[in-house]
Parts: C-alpha cells; sequence; structure tokens
C-alpha cells in the first residue's frame, strides 16, 4: 500500500472516513529525534496546511527564546493512521519554515534533505536520487542505566544472551537453546526467539504503507533486521522514522524495548544501516555500464570517489555518535577501511552481487541508526555529486579481506580509514565541509558542530568509565 492521500482535499475525506480525532503533526530536530503536535481534528481550519504554530526555542540548537515562533508545513501527502493510539490519530510528517527569513528553515533536517533533491535535479546530473536504508536493531527484555557523579553504570539484559545460559528460573525452566556471540545470523526457531515479534513490526509497517521484502535474525543476541523498500531521499528518510517508530512501539507494547544504539554489547555485532544508493536521470540507471568492473558506471565511480574522500566530514552526519565508533572496528562487518568493492562485505563501499541495469547501486556500510536519516542522506548526496562534478577516482577497488590488513599495510598502501572517534569526524566536517554549501549554510554546520560537540563529545571524554577504574585504578 503506498501514500494514503494526495492533497488537502483528499486528507479531509480521509480523515471523515476514518472518523479521526486527532491529527499528531510530527518534525524532525538535528539528532533524528520525532516530535510531535497533537491538534483535536475538529479543531483544524481548513487552510492548516500553511502552517501550524510552535516553540523553535524547546528544541535542542535551534532557535532564540526572543526569535522563537516558527511555523510546522504538513506534509499532508504522508498521512497515515498510526497504529498504536487508543483514539484514531492520523499522522503528518511536517518541514519547517523560517518566519523571521521566509523560507524553510535552515535547521530542519527535512527541508535540508528537500533541497539536497532540488540541488540533484537544479545541477542536470540526475532527475532522482534513489536510496535504500538497511537499519539493523537490538531487542532487549531489561535495560538498566545510572549516571551519576560517583556512580555510573549500564546493565542490558536478553533472553537470547549467552550470559544467561546458566541462569536458573523461578520456574526451574531454562531453554538452553541461544546462539553464541556472533554466532546469531538466521537461525531457526527457538533459538531466534523473535520470529513472533518481527512478524507483528512487519505486519504494522505494511500497515502503515511501507513495503518489506526480508526479515530475520542478525548476528548479534537479540539483534534483528526488516528490509524496507527503497524510495527517494526524503520518501526513504521519512520510512526510516516510521521504521524505527514502529520497532520500538511493537517491542514496547510486548513487553520488551528495542534500540538502534550502533553497539549495545561488547564483543559481539553492532547495528548498521547501510545505505543503497543510485541516481536516475530520464528513466535510466546512472549508475549502470554493462561489462564495466560490476558493471559501475564511470558516473558511479566517481559518485563513489566523492564520498570516499568526504567520508571523514560525512561521518559526522552518518556516525553521530560516541557510541558509533565502537562499531567500526575490523572483524565486526563494519568496515573502517575506505575504498570499494564488488560483494567484499569489509569494503566501506561494497557493490551486490548480480547488480544489472535497474539493479546497480553502492551500498555504504558504514552508517549507523543513530543517524538523524534525512541530513546523513543529504551529506551522501553531497559528498557523491561532488566527486561526479569533479571527477574523483576512488581508492580501489580491492577485492581482498581488508580486516586482516595490519595498520602497516594500510599506510604503505595510501588507503584513509573511517575516525576512529566522534572528535575525529567532527574535526574533519570542520576542515572538509565545502562540498555541502550548496545546500547546508554556514550556520547550520557551525551550529550543528557546536551542539554535537557539546552534548556528545565533551561529556563523553570527562566520564570515568569501569574500565579506566580496571586498568587504571591501582597504577
Amino acid at each position: 500500500m503506498g501514500k494514503f492521500v494526495s492533497g488537502v482535499d483528499e486528507f479531509f475525506a480521509f480523515c471523515d472516513e476514518h472518523e479521526v480525532v486527532f491529527v499528531d503533526f510530527r518534525f524532525t530536530d538535528l539528532k533524528g529525534t520525532w516530535h510531535h503536535m497533537t491538534y483535536v481534528y475538529k479543531s483544524l481550519e481548513k487552510d492548516f496546511h500553511k502552517g501550524i504554530p510552535f516553540d523553535g526555542s524547546s528544541v535542542d540548537a535551534w532557535q532564540p527564546i526572543d526569535k522563537s515562533d516558527m511555523m510546522l508545513l504538513p506534509d499532508v501527502d504522508t498521512a497515515f493512521l498510526d497504529p498504536f493510539t487508543a483514539d484514531v490519530t492520523v499522522v503528518v510528517i511536517c518541514d519547517v519554515y523560517d518566519i523571521y527569513k521566509g523560507d524553510l528553515y535552515e535547521k530542519c533536517p527535512r527541508s535540508i534533505a528537500k533541497k539536497a533533491a532540488e540541488y540533484l535535479r537544479e545541477s542536470g546530473l540526475g532527475d532522482v536520487c534513489y536510496f535504500g536504508p538497511e537499519n539493523e536493531f537490538f531487542v532487549f527484555d531489561d535495560v538498566q542505566i545510572t549516571d551519576n557523579a560517583n556512580h555510573a553504570s549500564f546493565k542490558i539484559d536478553t533472553e537470547e544472551g549467552m550470559w544467561n545460559s546458566g541462569k536458573s528460573y523461578r520456574d526451574g525452566y531454562n531453554t538452553g537453546h541461544r546462539a553464541p556471540a556472533k554466532g546469531g545470523y538466521a537461525p531457526c526457531q527457538p533459538v531466534d526467539s523473535m520470529v513472533d515479534l518481527r512478524a507483528e513490526m512487519i505486519q504494522v509497517l505494511e500497515q502503515i504503507g511501507i513495503e518489506t521484502f526480508i526479515v530475520h535474525h542478525e548476528v548479534g543476541q537479540g539483534q534483528g533486521e526488516i528490509g524496507v523498500k527503497f524510495g527517494t531521499l526524503v520518501e526513504a528518510a521519512d520510512n526510516v522514522q516510521k521504521y524505527k517508530y514502529v520497532v520500538k512501539m511493537v517491542a514496547h507494547l510486548n513487553g520488551k524495548t528495542a534500540t538502534f544504539m550502533p553497539k549495545p554489547i561488547i564483543g559481539d555485532n553492532g547495528s548498521g544501516m547501510h545505505v543503497h544508493q543510485s541516481i536516475w536521470k530520464k528513466g535510466k540507471n546512472l549508475f549502470y555500464k554493462k561489462g564495466a568492473y560490476a558493471n559501475l558506471s564511470d558516473f558511479a565511480r566517481y559518485y563513489i570517489g566523492g564520498v570516499l574522500k568526504h567520508a571523514r566530514s560525512v561521518a559526522a552526519f552518518t556516525n553521530p555518535s560516541t557510541n558509533s565508533y565502537k562499531r567500526l572496528i575490523p572483524g565486526f562487518e563494519a568496515p573502517s577501511i575506505l575504498t570499494y568493492s564488488s560483494q567484499n562485505r569489509s569494503a566501506s563501499i561494497r557493490i551486490p552481487y548480480g547488480s544489472g541495469e535497474n539493479s546497480v547501486r553502492a551500498e555504504m556500510r558504514f552508517p549507523d541508526g543513530s543517524c538523524c536519516p534525512y541530513l546523513a542522506f543529504a551529506a551522501l548526496l553531497l559528498a557523491g555529486l561532488d566527486g561526479v562534478q569533479n571527477k574523483i577516482e576512488p581508492v580501489g577497488p580491492m577485492d581482498e579481506n581488508l580486516f586482516k590488513l595490519h595498520l602497516d599495510e594500510i599506510r604503505e598502501r595510501g588507503i584513509e580509514q573511517f575516525p576512529h572517534t566522534l572528535r575525529g569526524s567532527l574535526e574533519a566536517f570542520l576542515r572538509d565541509n565545502e562540498y555541502l554549501k550548496p545546500v547546508m549554510t554556514d550556520e547550520f554546520i557551525q551550529t550543528y558542530q557546536h551542539f554535537k560537540f557539546e552534548t556528545q563529545v565533551w561529556p563523553y571524554e570527562e566520564r570515568p568509565t569501569p574500565f579506566e577504574f580496571l586498568t587504571t585504578y591501582s597504577c
């Protein structure tokens, strides 16, 4: 099932048909977090789509209090019925409008994504870009978090965890069916304990108009993935927001908790968001050239070259949490070596097997689900287009197991590596951001880097950890 409505009149007809009680207007902040303002349906004016007022100063890193009035611009074509509310509620995704500058808000991620898609069209390089994100997630049974001056800890639990193998339950029953760390890829029941839970997630996703095609247990303990059909840049980012909402809520209503945190379990695979990309013009896939390496055109190769050249900067958007970099280490299917390859999952960019004229694409394997999808997709597109415009040749292809390369070998070959920390990516972002400026303003760039340093980097760097006590306390 695709979009439910098209245009304001059809929106009202849809709401009347389904006896809607509330309309939930949703927008996305710099972190990628969904916020919402709910209106009673019967109170909506016929021209509501021209603007819904809200307080922009109460959203992190947005407006000062003396210029706090802003407007939500509802995109009524995104409307869907919320499957989780007691009263019939229709959800509408919004852009943010700046009443002071008379334009889409320069710090609104969805507006930035729209401007990136428009920049592609205006450049003449292509008509449309397609993105196919693959979001992995963990489902846990219990999460405990403490962050005090004298006590910092976390404790997670899942019935699938190998640490529960010797646990004695009060009813005397322990299944014993568990996959080891890094051993959970696609086992059957009873080792896979989440079959019904993921099936419910799929049914709800389909109910709200998202087409799915594959579902399976992932490598980690308590980890899963649901394949969602690709879409245009903004559509794909909207779908990531819907996907995360459904996964979290279905888990929540089943007495569990889902997370898209990149690396919650040490020694096990983390959760990524592999992003498949291609650009089309006049109905033709510009990434395709029959007979070339992996059927990649020069256009596609240059696009990959741009992403790899700017990857350390792009990481500020695609991997925007300190936890992101605990996933990007060799041996856990999370590549940190900036090259490309056909089929090789140890390369940062992979060309999937069997790609033909309509399916050849580049799969970026480094992004993760802690990102704001609108900003991540926009940054990837702008980096790729810079590569096309400047004919940047990428390093590679490299078809060997890159995880086995020693650091000296990587240096000898002149291969760039992904940043090892969020600080590293933000510093690269500050040095390398010209490629973003056709769409992102200087004010946005400065706001974003300050926000990430203040909310992620500095708080992380000042906190002692249990590991530091283990290794340093008796020094």
